[in-house]
Parts: structure tokens; C-alpha cells; sequence
């Protein structure tokens, strides 16, 4: 059922005032990273807590584990027993702004332009946030209740990788029983159409470290009879790949699952047009797609794995001298199926790249994450729910997609909550840039995702209600 044309109403009413608070919250730079003040991280969960007691939440508090940015926790259950409950999730944390003379405005001041919103955390992830916020108001506003029961959990440390996510659901388990999941930290396959995150793969991150020399050499007086770092990485490098570009190490693709025909033909379905999905992707004229003649670009982006060299350093071009490198490292980033398993990926890889070092030099491999995928069925009750809500919100049917990225929050979730099936929406489309300069939120989606979120909370009061919540 939808939401009644009052509570509609309010929440665009209110649009002009949930997009001020968006921005106000966008210009706290709370980057979670090492090396960035903690202050600004704690400044947004205050800001945030502060928002949620207005809008007439109650229970509002921050907690904090060691170690972790504050974890905001607020609820409202007034619906009864016989209603369900649902668990809202979004972050507040955002990414280093990265270059900033690439900025087209600075990223901590949001400035609109051309129908979008730019700056730091403006669409990863606090519009989600703003959006349910946004419903929530409205429903309190114009009703004086709402018709589930809910919890929300507005995290500090999802760019980091959600670190003690897991302690922290453990720790709260009895508090955060709930009915259905709805995490706001998603994409639209293309701005305008709604769209439902059913996959995500997994992620396994090695940095491999070589050491060739104990210092420096002079390239003249040593260059020739002796190696030095960065070559031997190269060479150790060049390993994992075929002349075609292709994954060379054995059993990359072993234990991926096993894509059925009819999900290859859902998938070749989805609106795909290559030249927009070049120009998206930024590939200059000469660059070539990887791609083969049966899979689909989404079922090689989201179903199964890939492998990237994400990081590679030895000594800087701005302090280049003519020396031998005595050391050399570099990040393999690894991209799993869901399905696969993240450790036995590790292991693999691992025994490829420090088997036999070039030139006999030292190779060290550390794991610096390994987490597996997710997936879930594209039906259930609260699948059609979320249909309904968001096709009333865009004017368009949602459409389910996979996520080639990993979400390491979405996994502790469903496992800690005993089960509780998962809804990701999210607002991030092919050009905002999350986590580059520039990053942007269309604002039309912002309107429709709002619009979406108010009609959801009623769509979803009618699914069944366990008796522990």
C-alpha cells in the first residue's frame, strides 16, 4: 500500500530544508582514514545524533568501541508487536578527498551545478542517510507516528572497512533484532532508474613488498651486475596476467558458481550501451574493454572475478635520482565472485606470487583484507515491497542489479541478525564519482529516492512480524 498524499506531501515540503541538512552534514570533512583528525569524524555523529533526536527519534545515542569511530544508534517503537521492525543502516564516514587542485570546488563546501550536488560524502553515503531521515520526518510529521517499528544505525567506519562492525552487532544483538534490513549505500544502473542490489563481490587486498638491496646504489657504479627492486616487482608482477590481459594464475575462476542461463539472460536484458559506458568509465579512444563473446559486461563485472594492480610505488618521478632500488611494493586487489571463498583466494595467490622470485629477491605478501561476496534472491515479500516503493518514487519499474565492489558491512549484517533479509538501495549512479574528485548526487534521484523511502516505510508494514522483535 502506499503512503497516504499527506505524508508525501511533507516530505517534499520539507525537500529545500532535508537537502540544507545534507549539505550541512557534507561540510564536516569526516574522514575516517588514518593520518585525518578524529574530531571532525566525532563532530558528524554528534551532528547526526542531533538530527535524529529533532525529527523525534528516540533512544539517540553514541556508542563507541575501542579503536572505532562512534556508532550513532536511534529508534522508534511505537507500532506494536504485530507490526514489523525495520533496521536502517547508513554511514557518515567519507573517503580522503584525494587531489584536491582536481576539485572543481572544494570538496567539504557542497555547491550545486547542473542538476547535481558536488562535494565530499555528498552522495557516499550521507544523501542515503538524508533520504531516510527525510521519510522518517515526514511520516512523524504529518502522522505523529509510523506504521513499523524502527531502528537505525548510522556507522563511522565503513570506508575503512567496517573493522568492528561485526563486535559491534554482537554487542547489540538483542537491541538490533529486526525484521528486515535496509541499507542505503548502493547504485542506480543509470541515473533515473531505480535499482535493487541483489550481489556483491567479495574482496582480497595483498601487498607485496620486494627487497632486492639494504640501501640505495649508485645505477652507474652497481647498474648491471646487480638487480635492483623495482624490476624484479615487474617481472614478478607481469606473472598474473596473459598476453591478452587475461588472469593467468591457475584456478583463478575455479570455484566462482556457476552463472545459470537465465541469469545471463536477465542480465543481457538490462539497458547496456557501450560507448556511454566507455565515456562513464573515463577510457581514453584507444583503450580496450575486457570482455569475451558469451558474458555480458555486467555478468564480467558483478558475477565473476577480476584482478587490478591498485597500488605499485619505488621512488617517486619528482625525486627520481640515478639509483638502484632497493625496495619496491605493490597492492593486487583482488575481486571475487560472490560465492567464492575470500582465504582460499589468498592462499592462491600468494603461493603465485612468491614462488621462484625474480633474481632471487626477497618477497613478502601480506594480507591487508579478505572478505567474501553476497548474494540473495531477486523475490521476497519485502523484495516486492521495495518494487512497489521505489517504481511510485522514480515513475519507473526498479530493476535488479549486482555491485562489482564489496559492501564489508552488508555479510555482518545478515549473519549476526540471524537472517534478516537485506534491501541495498542507494543513490550513487555511473558518473558521480563516489570515492574520486568531484563527487556528486544527482538531485533529481535525491527527490525520487525520498519519495521511494516514505512509500517503502508503509509498503513494508504489512510484512509478518517475528515474535522476537
Amino acid at each position: 500500500m502506499p503512503a497516504p498524499p499527506h505524508v508525501v506531501s511533507a516530505a517534499l515540503g520539507a525537500l529545500p530544508k532535508t537537502l540544507d541538512h545534507l549539505k550541512a552534514l557534507s561540510r564536516i570533512p569526516s574522514i575516517s582514514a588514518a593520518g585525518f583528525p578524529s574530531e571532525a569524524v566525532t563532530q558528524c555523529a554528534r551532528a547526526v545524533a542531533k538530527l535524529l533526536e529533532s525529527i523525534g527519534l528516540e533512544h539517540v545515542e553514541l556508542i563507541e568501541l575501542e579503536g572505532a569511530h562512534p556508532y550513532v544508534l536511534a529508534d522508534w517503537l511505537h507500532a506494536g508487536e504485530e507490526r514489523p521492525t525495520l533496521l536502517l543502516y547508513a554511514h557518515y564516514d567519507v573517503q580522503p578527498p584525494g587531489r584536491r587542485e582536481r576539485w572543481k570546488s572544494p570538496p567539504f563546501e557542497p555547491a550545486e551545478r547542473e542538476g547535481r550536488l558536488f562535494g565530499r560524502g555528498v552522495v557516499d553515503d550521507k544523501a542515503g542517510l538524508m533520504t531516510l531521515v527525510g521519510a522518517l520526518q515526514a511520516w512523524l510529521t504529518a502522522e505523529g507516528s509510523l506504521p513499523v517499528n524502527v531502528k537505525l544505525v548510522v556507522e563511522g567506519e565503513e570506508e575503512t572497512g567496517s573493522a568492528h562492525l561485526a563486535e559491534f552487532l554482537r554487542s547489540q544483538r538483542e537491541r538490533l533484532a529486526s525484521d528486515v534490513i535496509i541499507l542505503t549505500d548502493t547504485a542506480n544502473l543509470e541515473a533515473g532508474l531505480p535499482s535493487l542490489t541483489t550481489s556483491l563481490r567479495g574482496l582480497v587486498n595483498l601487498d607485496v613488498h620486494v627487497k632486492a638491496l639494504d640501501h640505495p646504489l649508485h645505477s652507474g657504479i652497481w647498474g648491471g651486475p646487480v638487480r635492483e627492486a623495482a624490476s624484479a616487482l615487474t617481472l614478478l608482477l607481469s606473472r598474473l596476467f596473459g598476453p591478452d590481459g587475461e588472469v593467468a594464475i591457475p584456478g583463478f575462476e575455479a570455484d566462482q558458481p556457476v552463472v545459470s542461463s537465465s541469469t545471463q539472460a536477465a542480465l543481457k536484458a538490462l539497458p547496456f550501451d557501450q560507448e556511454q559506458f566507455r565515456q562513464d568509465a573515463g577510457l581514453v579512444p584507444g583503450a580496450r574493454l575486457s570482455h569475451d563473446e558469451v558474458s555480458s559486461a555486467y555478468e564480467r563485472l558483478w558475477l565473476r572475478p577480476a584482478l587490478a594492480i591498485t597500488a605499485l610505488e619505488a621512488m617517486p618521478l619528482a625525486e627520481a635520482a640515478n639509483q638502484l632500488v632497493d625496495e619496491a611494493a605493490a597492492r593486487v586487489g583482488i575481486r571475487l565472485a560472490p560465492g567464492q571463498d575470500a582465504e582460499r583466494m589468498r592462499d592462491r595467490v600468494t603461493a603465485w606470487l612468491t614462488r621462484d622470485p625474480p633474481y632471487g629477491v626477497e618477497v613478502t605478501v601480506t594480507c591487508e583484507a579478505a572478505a567474501p561476496g553476497w548474494q540473495r534472491p531477486a523475490h521476497g515479500p519485502e523484495m516486492e515491497a521495495a518494487r512497489k516503493a521505489l517504481a511510485l518514487g522514480y515513475g519507473r519499474e526498479a530493476v535488479c542489479i549486482g555491485c562489482g565492489g564489496s559492501i564489508p558491512f552488508v555479510g555482518p549484517f545478515s549473519e549476526v541478525l540471524q537472517g534478516a533479509p537485506a534491501l541495498l538501495l542507494g543513490l550513487e549512479d555511473p558518473i558521480c564519482n563516489a570515492h574520486g574528485e568531484n563527487e556528486s548526487l544527482h538531485l533529481g534521484d535525491f527527490r525520487s529516492a525520498l519519495i521511494a523511502a516514505t512509500h517503502l516505510i508503509e509498503e513494508l508494514s504489512g510484512y509478518p512480524a517475528a515474535e522476537t522483535t
